[in-house]
């Protein structure tokens, strides 16, 4: 089964604040809580919302009536390019102190 007809259009982008009762709605019939205000991706189809991903992590939420498993995919590595990378923790040196040793005697 295809993703979508090749004639439909694609588009990924950020939710914006307008896209809350629509994301509301894909929450639902996907059986998910209702994302909170956290920045989201989302892919639409024609101009209809299929699929959203946290862009920090997090359950996304997806039509289930819809093929979305590769949209889905497509979001969650689009949002490892965007989301900043994690910082590690900063390692500390530490400065081993040197045993030192008596020379030894050369022998003749």
């Amino acid at each position: 089964m295809h993703l979508f007809h090749p004639s439909e259009t694609l588009t990924i982008r950020m939710a914006v604040p307008a896209d809350a009762e629509a994301l509301r709605r894909l929450a639902q019939l996907d059986s998910a809580p209702a994302p909170g205000p956290a920045p989201m991706l989302i892919a639409e189809v024609a101009g209809e919302l299929r699929v959203a991903v946290p862009l920090y992590g997090g359950r996304e939420i997806a039509d289930p009536f819809r093929p979305t498993a590769e949209l889905v995919a497509l979001l969650i590595e689009r949002t490892r390019q965007l989301a900043p990378p994690r910082r590690r923790p900063a390692r500390r040196f530490r400065r081993l102190a040197r045993v030192r040793r008596p020379a030894t005697a050369l022998r003749a």
